[in-house]
């Protein structure tokens, strides 16, 4: 699954163009490596968004087969380091 896409459907962003142009400032890193919005994750991936005053790191448990998940549901996805 697309990063900008994963990103949108468990939840972290609120819509997908929001996921593209984090990673087109380069504030969305993979396994420490800056990623585009196409970069295919894997599982057990390592996500880590720059904010402003923070850095917050995800990895990755499994992938969602629904186009929506609930809030509630995100910890089956992404683990918060």
């Amino acid at each position: 699954m697309r990063i900008d896409k994963f990103l949108n459907v468990v939840n972290i962003t609120k819509r997908r163009a929001i996921s593209e142009d984090m990673c087109k400032s380069g504030v969305v890193s993979v396994n420490g490596v800056v990623a585009k919005a196409s970069k295919v994750l894997k599982i057990g991936d390592v996500i880590t968004i720059k904010f402003l005053t923070r850095e917050v790191s995800y990895e990755v448990l499994g992938f969602p087969t629904t186009k929506n998940t609930p809030k509630s549901e995100q910890e089956k996805y992404v683990k918060e380091i």
